[in-house]
């Protein structure tokens, strides 16, 4: 119980509640950071000796804040330091704290600290990048690593992403329902974004590739928090879905393999079952949103065995329904390729040219527009589209599958035409 090993895993555990309710005291993130390291670093040195404390989070927050006080009396010289003894014997004290910590408070807490993390005033990497930080700890140098920059332009990052949120002056009240539920929005939103900077390597061993991981740990902690919020389990099942298809969604060689291509029997089963569970309880409230209709969407695909077992019928409709609760050209380009299965590729080029202006520098506008160009044999418009996708390409991967489409359309143009 109190090897090493364990206390990471309790000090990771408690990180976003305990720092969630070091935030609210001092209303300072540098100072509730710098507190909450101060009681890991204790917890490090006393656990392994003591034992581990009936509740290591309010243990934390406990220590965390004498530390904290002590930090802010030593820099603005108010008084004395209290003696070590008053800091360290927590043995009294944490029963009393505990009952005070109830969960209430901590939803709270880390609800408004996934808010700071996504104060719209912050471009999305610079949420991401704080989220991973602040919330989920990770180091500085493996953020760097998985966002491909030094690690002073990383810290660079978070530094600025900081300033911003105390200069904003984001109040520390407690959120009314109202509020609530549009900070609700916002943090699914950063957690769905996080997941894709992860789902979205081919490489399992880059440093991104656990960001999705880290995602669905958010995501769990948070339907935790709110069990009865329907667009957290349509997120949390949409995550699973998706996850459960990445052993199949690159080749050996690192190249992408579409959904009708891939290899279903690689499909993580256990996800999949999960995710159907948390979605059959959401649509049963009856309070449809983005989440739960894109949840919907995977689960169809999940409940084909083969690619052509698909029922693109009821997925069309549900990308019309998504189009109503959350109007969008990405989810309008989506449906085109639903279209194009039902309709046929003029149909679902009709569908996307009015969105040119929007989606102009969007590589999947491209890369489904140079495919159903291909399609319909118009294969000079065809390679000026794919060349547009490559030039928009975010990884290696991406574009390579672009140049093979390339290559299989001057492969069939080369065939000779029969008698």
């Amino acid at each position: 119980m109190t090897d090493i090993a364990w206390i990471d895993l309790a000090l990771a555990s408690a990180r976003p509640k305990a720092l969630g309710a070091l935030l609210r005291y001092f209303r300072d993130l540098d100072t509730a950071e710098e507190a909450f390291q101060e009681a890991c670093l204790r917890a490090i040195r006393t656990w392994p000796e003591k034992g581990p404390p009936r509740d290591p989070t309010a243990w934390l927050i406990f220590v965390g804040r004498n530390s904290g006080i002590d930090a802010v009396r030593k820099r603005s010289k108010l008084q004395a330091l209290p003696d070590e003894d008053t800091i360290s014997d927590t043995e009294d004290a944490e029963s009393g704290i505990a009952e005070r910590l109830d969960d209430s408070n901590y939803r709270d807490d880390i609800l408004r600290l996934l808010f700071i993390c996504c104060h719209p005033d912050l471009p999305a990497t610079q949420q991401i990048a704080l989220a991973l930080r602040i919330v989920s700890g990770l180091s500085v140098q493996q953020i760097a690593r998985a966002f491909l920059v030094s690690e002073s332009a990383m810290e660079q990052r978070i530094t600025r992403a900081k300033a911003r949120v105390a200069k904003a002056g984001v109040p520390f009240e407690t959120p009314s329902p109202q509020e609530r539920a549009e900070r609700l929005s916002i943090v699914s939103t950063m957690i769905y974004l996080i997941f894709n900077e992860g789902y979205s390597q081919a490489d399992p061993k880059h440093e991104a590739a656990a960001f999705s991981d880290e995602a669905i740990r958010l995501g769990r902690l948070m339907l935790h928090i709110f069990p009865s919020e329907p667009e957290l389990m349509g997120l949390l099942a949409l995550m699973f879905l998706q996850i459960s298809r990445r052993p199949a969604r690159f080749s050996a060689e690192g190249e992408i393999v579409l959904l009708e291509d891939q290899d279903r029997s690689l499909w993580n089963q256990l996800f999949i079952n999960e995710a159907l569970a948390l979605l059959d309880k959401a649509l049963r409230h009856r309070q449809p949103g983005p989440y739960q209709l894109q949840a919907a969407i995977a689960a169809i695909h999940s409940r084909a065995k083969r690619a052509e077992d698909t029922d693109w019928t009821e997925i069309d409709l549900l990308y019309r329904a998504l189009e109503r609760v959350q109007p969008s050209p990405v989810v309008t380009l989506n449906r085109a390729v639903v279209v194009s299965k039902l309709h046929g590729p003029q149909e679902a080029l009709d569908l996307i040219e009015p969105l040119a202006e929007k989606l102009g520098g969007y590589f999947y506008y491209h890369g489904l527009r140079g495919n159903l160009l291909k399609q319909l044999g118009r294969n000079g418009q065809a390679r000026e589209a794919f060349d547009r996708a490559i030039a928009l390409a975010q990884s290696a991967a991406e574009a390579a599958h672009i140049r093979h489409q390339i290559d299989k359309m001057q492969e069939e143009a080369a065939q000779p035409v029969a008698d």
